[in-house]
């Protein structure tokens, strides 16, 4: 006959093993993970005009997160002032203070137009570093330690086939091009953001290939490759 403790016991002992058991196997509850929001400012080309397709600022939010929040404040026409004014609403510094990563690509709007009227373009080049650098300063003020990419371009003006054979308006597009491009690396580096540089993703390495097959009918924007293009670029610059 059993001893009525030593039973109980016995029963003790097992209920605590199978206790201990169940909890070395258990999987813990997954960490909370914070939502992802990507947030850009900049003008029709984060907007994806003329494309008809998934801009790259929303290609780029869903590489980071399936379920990530792209707020795509930009806008066609913008130029880099109107990025910077941007900044002092209430819609955008809520935006911001909200964000887990900040695109920026403006200038090509403030150059371009210089370009087009013959005018030297060393003051619109300048007048896109200073607001470009006050723009990411006011999201750094907003958003300390947040992630900034700041984008470059390949053309500020239409580019491929759609250029045409002006062999001197193309070359002032280069020149124009490059020295924009400069404005924008410089305001990155002062800020301590990324720079991602889009001349070689549709120029290739020598930044001298035809864009073309990236770019939509109008020459000025990328079509649907062309976004997915940069967003691959912004995602290998900054992971």
């Amino acid at each position: 006959m059993a001893h009525p403790s030593r039973g109980h016991a016995v029963k003790a002992v097992v209920a605590l093993l199978g206790a201990l058991l169940l909890g070395g196997c258990a999987t813990p509850p997954p960490a909370s993970v914070p939502p992802v929001t990507v947030v850009t400012f900049g003008d029709s080309v984060p907007a994806g005009t003329a494309c008809h397709c998934t801009p790259f600022p929303d290609l780029y939010a869903r590489m980071v997160s399936p379920v990530a929040d792209s707020v795509n404040l930009a806008e066609a026409g913008a130029t880099s002032a109107d990025v910077r004014r941007a900044l002092s609403g209430a819609p955008a510094r809520d935006a911001v203070r909200r964000a887990t990563v900040v695109l920026v690509m403006a200038g090509a709007n403030d150059v371009a137009a210089a370009l087009d009227d013959d005018d030297p373009y060393a003051a619109p080049v300048a007048q896109v570093g200073r607001n470009v650098t006050a723009a990411l300063r006011s999201v750094h003020e907003l958003r300390p330690g947040v992630p900034v990419l700041v984008f470059g371009y390949w053309n500020v003006v239409e580019d491929g086939v759609a250029a045409g054979d002006d062999d001197n308006r193309r070359a002032a597009a280069v020149a124009a091009t490059a020295a924009c491009d400069q404005a924008l690396r410089e305001a990155a580096a002062a800020t301590g953001v990324t720079y991602v540089d889009t001349l070689p993703v549709f120029k290739g390495g020598t930044g001298t290939g035809d864009p073309t097959s990236l770019l939509a009918a109008d020459g000025d924007h990328p079509n649907a490759a062309g976004h997915e293009a940069i967003a691959s670029a912004a995602y290998a610059a900054a992971h």
